[in-house]
């Protein structure tokens, strides 16, 4: 479904990917790994194409300059070029760090916001599945989206991308600064939407001891670069991924 091909992206004159290939099978959940800064959340705006909307605001303003090597095929299409959006209409999604939600909209407002694209019908169908698969945020859903909790902005902010009815959807850091039930709830989530829509998942995450045993393969990234890959069992038998993660 998505190949990625020697993805280099600099920003000025600092490497953030440095010749970064990763294959993803349809159906299956993918995984990359590595700790703050190595590269993860760079990889995902670049899979999304939000770093070509960051590049030509740079160039508008003149400041930073970031350019882009590599190729991105998702369903046999080279979408290396086109717009988020354009990206957004053939199926990838990116759901991204720290929670952006409209937070002046109450909780259900948000979810209907999400899919514009959508038939009303479709979308209804889709916000259903969102609270059955996240029953705590039934009670919210007349709450403004500001002042839910971290991690019922999370859970919401799944939501609205499940509502514009993705075949890939990218999870950005899902996990970052939450409590370990509210991780294990999150988990428990994702593993659930693989399992009953046959979604195609990729996560960047930092916190490799929840995610690992879920995967189908996983890429360990360090400094831009992939240093390791494997299935998720592989990996969390690996020494090297035990003492970076585990602390074994």
């Amino acid at each position: 479904m998505l190949e990625i091909s020697n993805l280099m992206v600099f920003y000025e004159n600092a490497v953030a990917l440095n010749d970064f290939s990763m294959t993803v099978q349809s159906g299956g959940i993918v995984a990359v790994i590595g700790s703050n800064s190595a590269g993860k959340t760079t990889l995902m705006n670049t899979l999304s194409g939000l770093i070509i909307d960051t590049k030509l605001k740079e160039q508008r303003k003149g400041g930073e300059r970031i350019t882009i090597y590599g190729k991105i095929v998702f369903n046999g299409e080279d979408i290396t070029d086109l717009y988020p959006s354009e990206r957004v209409k053939r199926g990838m999604v990116l759901c991204r760090e720290r929670h952006p939600i409209f937070p002046e909209s109450d909780l259900l407002e948000n979810l209907w916001i999400a899919g514009y694209l959508r038939k009303k019908p479709e979308i209804r169908k889709a916000i259903d599945y969102v609270f059955e698969l996240f029953p705590t945020l039934v009670r919210l859903k007349s709450r403004k989206a500001g002042f839910l909790s971290g991690g019922e902005q999370q859970m919401l902010t799944i939501g609205m991308a499940l509502v514009v009815k993705p075949t890939l959807l990218l999870l950005d850091e899902p996990l970052l600064g939450l409590s370990p039930m509210m991780q294990t709830t999150l988990v428990d989530a994702i593993k659930k939407i693989s399992l009953e829509t046959g979604l195609t998942i990729v996560i960047s995450e930092q916190f490799a001891r929840p995610i690992l045993p879920m995967i189908d393969h996983g890429y360990i990234i360090e400094n831009g670069m992939m240093t390791l890959d494997g299935t998720g069992l592989e990996l969390m038998e690996n020494p090297e991924v035990k003492g970076a993660y585990f602390g074994v």
